[in-house]
């Protein structure tokens, strides 16, 4: 006989605290991939705000390779944690084959396609004559380690789902360790420029990759990575996109999303507004990675007791985690407002770039506070299986709502216009999560009364 698993009978605080703290450390390490590399790049000579400009060309490619790896990632991980919640644990291990399978198929697609079509993609993606070389530098090396970045994302997510947060974390620690060391290596002692950044970053991810396949092809996991489990089932697959579909989009549309705002930025503002938002972007990305990690930590507890029917503990497990995300982006919200400069500072000293970099992130997180909130209740739809609701949810703040601003509001009033798109789509988006969230907690409640009147039917 199995003992019980913990996600469904240790306390919510605890459990939370357990899986969602890892997650975060490990989200906000991971986010320093990027963030590392812009600082390096920004303070590089030769490089400079050029440099800072080619990487935020290529960040929304970056986030479409995070989105693939999050898609049959959390994808995978939720279908597995509601099977060993329903107590199918075969079907649970037959989840982690298919994701895994897929992460690969996807990874080597992504890299033929990047090399094939790497010139014209960022020049459609808002890269200038004088950008391009560096972007190019850049994402050439990028596009070759596509494999390694999105199974080792892919991959952490059941660290997690299999009881290892812990382990989860110290792999993107090893990871962004690596990167941190081999940058000023590569960047500064070999003088290998764009293309150093590039390298070191790949070369981190290889590693976390072998990493997280050493455990799960080893009898310490509880659940091993099968062969017979990674030949394709339709079904599983399409379940697994079907569960991925809402971060997936999300991410999708944070891509969608870079690649209208550059353009519009360098339509307005030149090569000195894209740098600007670049650093906007990688504090964004600081900022809002905690939040990225406490979701990740929530998803197995709600996932877990939604297919046990514990319904009270997925409404406490939701309680905690809105509290903890609301707290997050208000003390990063007070940091836009009390230091913008020396938060640009950080990334590039030229004062062009401090002008208007502080002013854009000053004005961009405005409303910032809402968004813990509507990132973490528009997960409860996913962690439940609810994905329509996810999905529209997912994309009411970065598609729905801010592409149309930035496009309506920039041409009303010109740059100013662009910058109060952000404010006006999180304030929309948090109100509108809201409404849903309600009607989903009451939906909620109902399905826990109807069950309780069935176990007391059949007792």
């Amino acid at each position: 006989m199995e003992a019980a698993n913990p996600l469904g009978t240790e306390k919510i605080s605890k459990l939370l605290w357990q899986f969602s703290i890892p997650a975060i450390i490990g989200m906000v390490v991971n986010a320093l991939y990027n963030v590392v590399d812009r600082i390096y790049i920004g303070h590089a000579p030769g490089l400079g705000a050029n440099g800072l400009a080619g990487i935020t060309i290529g960040f929304p490619i970056m986030i479409i390779l995070l989105s693939i790896g999050i898609l049959f990632g959390v994808g995978g991980a939720t279908l597995f944690s509601m099977k060993l919640g329903e107590g199918k644990t075969q079907e649970a291990e037959l989840a982690l084959g298919n994701a895994f399978s897929l992460l690969i198929i996807s990874g080597l697609l992504f890299m033929a396609m990047g090399h094939l079509f790497l010139s014209p993609v960022l020049s459609v993606f808002g890269a200038s004559e004088n950008v391009l070389p560096f972007a190019m530098s850049y994402m050439r090396i990028i596009f070759s380690g596509a494999v390694f970045q999105i199974v080792s994302i892919g991959l952490n997510n059941f660290l997690r789902a299999d009881g290892q947060p812990k382990l989860a974390m110290i792999t993107m620690f090893m990871g962004a360790g690596v990167n941190i060391i081999l940058d000023p290596v590569f960047i500064y002692v070999f003088d290998m420029g764009m293309a150093g950044a590039a390298l070191a970053t790949i070369l981190s991810q290889f590693i976390s990759m072998i990493w997280i396949l050493t455990y799960f092809l080893s009898k310490r996991s509880h659940h091993q990575i099968q062969v017979k489990n990674m030949r394709i089932n339709l079904h599983v697959a399409a379940r697994i996109t079907t569960l991925g579909l809402p971060n997936f989009l999300l991410q999708l549309g944070n891509s969608l999303l870079n690649v209208v705002l550059n353009m519009t930025l360098l339509s307005y503002g030149g090569d000195i507004a894209v740098s600007g938002m670049g650093i906007v972007n990688s504090i964004q990305t600081i900022l809002l990675m905690p939040i990225t990690g406490l979701v990740q930590g929530a998803q197995p507890i709600i996932s877990f007791n939604f297919g046990a029917k514990k319904f009270n503990r997925v409404r406490e497990t939701q309680k905690y985690a809105i509290l903890i995300a609301t707290m997050i982006v208000s003390i990063g919200w007070l940091a836009t407002r009390i230091m913008p400069e020396q938060l640009v500072r950080l990334f590039n000293n030229e004062p062009e770039l401090l002008t208007f970099g502080a002013k854009a992130l000053q004005t961009w997180f405005l409303c910032l506070p809402v968004i813990g909130f509507q990132i973490v209740a528009s997960n409860f739809f996913q962690a439940t299986g609810r994905t329509r609701s996810a999905i529209f949810l997912t994309l009411t703040r970065q598609i729905i709502l801010l592409i149309p601003a930035i496009l309506l509001f920039s041409k009303v009033w010109g740059m100013d216009g662009l910058l109060h798109a952000a404010p006006f789509a999180d304030a929309g988006a948090g109100l509108l999560t809201g409404i849903f969230y309600v009607i989903g907690v009451k939906r909620l409640s109902k399905e826990e009364s109807a069950s309780e009147e069935l176990n007391y039917e059949t007792e």
